[in-house]
């Protein structure tokens, strides 16, 4: 089986295959597109949201639903549309869209729904037009929106710090063979015809070669692309979640997001619930509304599998990177 039709998503294919050779070269690969996602509504949600709702412990009160309604009807109001704030810029595949959904809760953060993709693929539309895109904001309230595609972008950085020098970003993070088997897994659904993962991983499965030209094995390298933010942006501008840690404990993780931001402590673990149907926290029901609220039906999918020889070939593959990546944010997220 070949992979035509799947080409366009690999870079230049690399004479140094090995992690640790790869390791520090930073090239000139194009930027890596990832596709568009709408804002997942109510009406997405599959049945099996539905039948966890009896499961879903009430909301302890309406006064935090309350006052997000207050403050948004007063931003539509008298509110401005104002260049982002702060931006969850990757990646793909790693609990962006549950950082913005529940992060949105808070009545001092507005957020686009959709992913603009500005500065990676409408950069040419200008900043008039990208601020047309956000929603009204008080001058008290911060606007958010996220691309996970910018992480890996090598343009995006010095787009983004041409836009403003202290722009804030959040980068949500996975073990990076996850995120890969997530990524085809999400592929696959679309283009059932394509190679099997091992196909794409691996210019030579029994020798471990790994293909790091193939997007969903590149994006994982997350310090080849950090260094390219830092050129920009202070580290202390950037803050890291854990994808793990988001799905085991929410709050405490979007508790650490609150700091970063500036925001007062809101969102708790008052407003989670574990749905076991999808695998993953939704947040509660609020009085106001009538079903608590999960992503949608193309989260939490069922991933292929995948041998476990290709695993641990692909986890000592990620092991540098991730030492490396872990030494630069200072902090260990335990993948290995």
């Amino acid at each position: 089986m070949t992979n035509q039709g799947y080409e366009g998503k690999r870079c230049p294919p690399s004479k140094n295959a090995g992690g640790k050779k790869l390791l520090g070269k930073l090239d000139n690969c194009a930027s890596l597109e990832v596709r568009s996602a709408l804002d997942e509504s109510a009406a997405q949600r599959g049945s099996s949201d539905v039948r966890d709702q009896s499961k879903a412990p009430a909301s302890s009160g309406s006064h935090w639903a309350d006052t997000k309604l207050r403050n948004m009807s007063v931003a539509q109001k008298y509110g401005n549309k104002k260049l982002p704030n702060a931006l969850i810029v990757g990646v793909k595949k790693g609990g962006t869209r549950a950082v913005l959904e529940f992060i949105r809760i808070h009545p001092d953060v507005r957020a686009l729904g959709t992913e603009p993709h500005f500065f990676d693929r409408n950069y040419d539309r200008g900043l008039d037009w990208y601020r047309g895109l956000m929603p009204r904001t008080l001058d008290s309230q911060i606007t958010l929106e996220k691309t996970p595609s910018y992480f890996v972008t090598r343009e995006a950085p010095r787009r983004i710090s041409s836009m403003s020098h202290e722009t804030k970003l959040i980068v949500v993070v996975r073990n990076p063979v996850t995120r890969a088997i997530s990524d085809y897994t999400q592929t696959l659904s679309k283009k059932p015809d394509i190679p099997t993962f091992e196909e794409l991983a691996f210019k030579n499965k029994s020798l471990g070669l790994v293909d790091s030209s193939w997007n969903a094995i590149r994006i994982g390298m997350y310090i080849l692309h950090l260094e390219n933010w830092l050129q920009y942006f202070r580290l202390s501008q950037m803050h890291f979640v854990s994808g793990e840690r988001l799905i085991t404990d929410p709050a405490g993780e979007m508790g650490r997001v609150q700091d970063f931001l500036g925001l007062k402590r809101i969102i708790t673990d008052k407003h989670f619930y574990f749905n076991r149907t999808k695998g993953f926290p939704c947040l509660k029901k609020p009085e106001s509304s009538s079903q608590p609220r999960c992503l949608g039906k193309s989260k939490g999918r069922t991933h292929v599998q995948i041998e476990e020889e290709v695993i641990e070939q692909l986890q000592e593959f990620y092991r540098p990177f991730n030492i490396k990546f872990y030494e630069t944010v200072g902090q260990d997220f335990k993948w290995d």
